[in-house]
């Protein structure tokens, strides 16, 4: 599915709140006049001085170490070409963005008004002081080529143009698993490389490289085959000028093993894949609309193996798979280049993941019961929580070989550990969530559609394909909301329950017959249907859409009502419960319960635990949970330390295999150093809590919003636990974003609950 940005959504992304996307944070305590005479006059002169005495301390005393620069001239903006300095910091500020989310790595990103390379390498020259690295982006050809070969032979810091190299390291991986494939070598390869740009020539170089050999490529520019008799051919083009009869894309197809695009959407046809050699290798690298569509490739040809960079298709040639991974690797042993043998060390790591055992969490988020290498699964997948502990060491490793490194690793494990602690393994669960919701969108009704958020939500599930919403609301008010805020809904189902009548007469007898045994008449459940929050709980029930939301605009227990007395829990459960999800920079961490219990006693306890843990593992994550109280382990008594250590007595008997321990406050139960140095029994000293059980609904309640307000953290939920089908209940005052997540779980949910 092809992504439509409005032009407004984008606008107010980049304006609401605070401009831009990126912003600097200081790292050191800044609460005290002690504190701010050692962060700058007069304690800064004395890192200084050591700088000055010793320049590789600078690496100690300031950030320069995972500072990398995003520099460009806006000469080659994506798709916008020559838009100058200025106009590029969107993509710059974006370009910081993947290096922090997938590395950690920070950027100041760097726009030069500046055409003339002369004059632009000598300004970059002069940055070297800054940064640990340098990434070169978005510059035209064959202006790149030469800025970054110079820059690199005069600065001692890694440099990387990565429109060239990242396109080149991912192609040539998928290139390499592709050949294995197919049984062919990469020396007997004929290929055909439509386009000469940036990328189309540093890919063909590594193809060169890897064993290809140049008199059996043919490249192609907006002219048509690069000849060797083509006058004025620059020296770039030349290296891969041939001598070939052939003069255009279709002669030049002919009997090809191998088709790389890496020009415009749309200039090859099905018929022309038809006269290449058995099993042919296409990489149509093309964004958005490939050389060829998708669909009309794998039509023409069945032994086919496919590549575009596009998300919805397999195979997607994405740079995210390297340069954040590349960096993070030759920051690390302080590297004074990125050389061959780091970029080789890259495409090798990546086919050897892609032949490895693929984590649950990898193969659920992408809709599928196992990937494994193939056709389609050449190269890992962006989401892969892998990608930063296989390349970065292997990046780093070739470093170290090849003499470019100024510090060595000797613990490879620690190191491992490291990069993990980095990013967060577990920080991308709303990624996760809705990648793996796109593979099979469900029906979700929404009780509150005469809400602005609720249909902007809306439009965003249908254009990203996460859900298919039914809309529950005043058609004329969904309407006029729709226009007033230009809204694209498309076919999206409205229901007015006013006007149906006969279908709530009917919802009322099926939830009489429910209830007659508990108080509820037959006029009493027509007229409850007349409540949206009923009717759609209804429609859930009964299968006409698969999962319901509502909440935003209620209190909870005015939502959760409906739905119990409608849908009810699972056999199994005997009360259900909320959850939080909260996640900082490093990691995630599951609250329970939030939002439903009131003063739960320790045997309730243990159904919510029993309930949370489950929720835990459905994101793939083996919950190890601590109940919390004001108490170590009966270091002070009362009703609540009593409670907390009973309920987790009762539940280990219940769970044997649970890691839990309790009584325990709640700083303890996260800090491993202070377990180990006085709990060293408890089960959680090794790794800490990751998932926390609040004796009461009060401080479960209160600790979630104090988080999410003074803490800053990402939030998702609350999500509802217990109920026999997906049910959630929005937190009043939901953000798009929110609620968009929490759609992606109950999307989710619904697809287990069908297989």
């Amino acid at each position: 599915m092809s992504m439509k940005i409005k032009k407004q959504d984008a606008l107010d992304y980049h304006e609401q709140g605070v401009p831009g996307k990126i912003e600097v944070v200081p790292t050191k305590m800044l609460s005290t006049q002690l504190d701010l005479a050692l962060a700058y006059s007069p304690g800064v002169a004395e890192p200084c001085l050591e700088i000055a005495n010793h320049p590789d301390d600078v690496y100690r005393y300031t950030a320069k170490g995972n500072l990398v620069g995003v520099i460009t001239n806006g000469t080659a903006v994506l798709g916008l070409g020559n838009i100058g300095a200025s106009a590029s910091k969107p993509v710059m500020e974006g370009k910081g963005v993947l290096f922090k989310k997938f590395a950690g790595i920070d950027v100041f990103d760097i726009e030069i008004d500046e055409e003339d390379p002369d004059q632009f390498i000598k300004i970059v020259k002069s940055l070297e002081p800054t940064f640990g690295g340098i990434n070169l982006e978005d510059i035209k050809a064959p202006e790149s080529f030469r800025i970054e070969e110079e820059l690199k032979e005069h600065m001692q810091i890694p440099i990387m143009h990565d429109d060239q190299h990242g396109t080149a390291i991912i192609s040539a991986a998928a290139l390499l698993s592709a050949v294995e494939l197919v049984g062919k070598k990469i020396n007997e390869l004929k290929i055909v490389v439509n386009g000469a740009g940036a990328s189309a020539i540093a890919s063909t170089k590594l193809y060169v490289l890897l064993g290809a050999r140049k008199e059996n490529i043919v490249m192609l520019d907006s002219k048509g085959v690069i000849h060797k008799d083509r006058p004025k051919l620059d020296s770039i083009k030349a290296a891969f000028a041939t001598d070939r009869k052939v003069a255009t894309l279709k002669q030049a197809l002919v009997g090809a093993d191998m088709f790389l695009g890496l020009s415009k959407g749309n200039i090859l046809t099905g018929k022309a894949l038809k006269t290449m050699a058995a099993n042919p290798i296409v990489f149509a690298l093309s964004n958005p609309d490939p050389e060829i569509p998708y669909v009309e490739a794998m039509a023409a040809r069945e032994d086919i193996i496919m590549a575009t960079g596009r998300s919805d298709h397999p195979n997607q040639v994405n740079n995210v798979l390297g340069f954040p991974y590349i960096f993070r690797g030759a920051l690390d042993v302080r590297a004074s280049a990125i050389n061959e043998e780091m970029k080789m060390a890259a495409v090798k790591a990546l086919v050897a993941l892609t032949k490895e055992p693929v984590p649950d969490i990898v193969s659920k988020a992408y809709g599928r019961k196992s990937l494994t290498f193939g056709r389609d699964y050449l190269i890992p997948k962006p989401l892969d929580p892998r990608l930063i502990t296989t390349i970065a060491p292997a990046v780093a490793k070739a470093a170290i070989d090849s003499g470019v490194s100024r510090i060595s690793i000797t613990d490879w494990e620690q190191y491992h550990q490291d990069l993990q602690k980095r990013i967060g393994i577990h920080h991308k669960l709303a990624s996760h969530m809705i990648t793996r919701a796109k593979k099979d969108p469900k029906k979700v009704v929404f009780a509150e559609a005469d809400n602005y958020k609720i249909l902007k939500a809306a439009e965003i599930l249908l254009e990203e394909g996460i859900a298919i919403p039914i809309l529950l609301g005043k058609r004329e008010h969904i309407e006029q909301l729709s226009k007033t805020y230009n809204l694209d809904l498309g076919n999206c189902q409205i229901i007015d329950t006013s006007e149906k009548e006969e279908k709530a007469e009917a919802y009322g007898k099926i939830l009489y017959e429910k209830r007659k045994r508990k108080g509820l008449t037959f006029f009493e459940g027509k007229k409850l249907m007349r409540d949206r929050n009923y009717f759609g709980a209804m429609m859930v029930e009964q299968g006409e859409a698969d999962a319901f939301i509502s909440g935003l605009t209620k209190d909870y227990p005015k939502t959760i009502i409906p739905a119990l007395q409608v849908i009810g829990t699972k056999p199994e459960v005997n009360k259900v419960a909320g959850m939080y999800i909260i996640s900082d920079k490093k990691d995630s961490y599951f609250l329970a319960d939030t939002t439903v219990n009131v003063e739960p006693t320790a045997e309730d306890l243990v159904d919510i635990i029993g309930l949370t843990a489950n929720a835990v593992r459905f994101f793939n994550i083996e919950p190890r949970m601590a109940v919390l109280s004001y108490s170590n382990f009966g270091s002070s008594k009362g009703k609540v330390p009593a409670k907390a250590a009973r309920a987790a007595a009762l539940a280990k008997k219940k769970y044997p295999d649970l890691i839990i321990d309790g009584d325990i406050q709640a700083n303890v139960a996260l800090n491993t150093e202070i377990q180990q140095s006085n709990y060293p029994f408890s089960e959680l000293a090794g790794n800490g809590a990751n998932t926390l059980i609040f004796p009461d609904l009060g401080s479960g309640n209160i600790a979630y919003k104090l988080l999410m307000e003074i803490g800053g953290s990402e939030a998702i939920g609350p999500i509802l636990m217990g109920m026999n089908k997906p049910v959630h209940v929005l937190q009043l005052g939901s953000t798009v974003r929110e609620i968009v997540n929490m759609v992606a779980i109950a999307v989710v949910e619904a697809q287990i609950n069908q297989t």
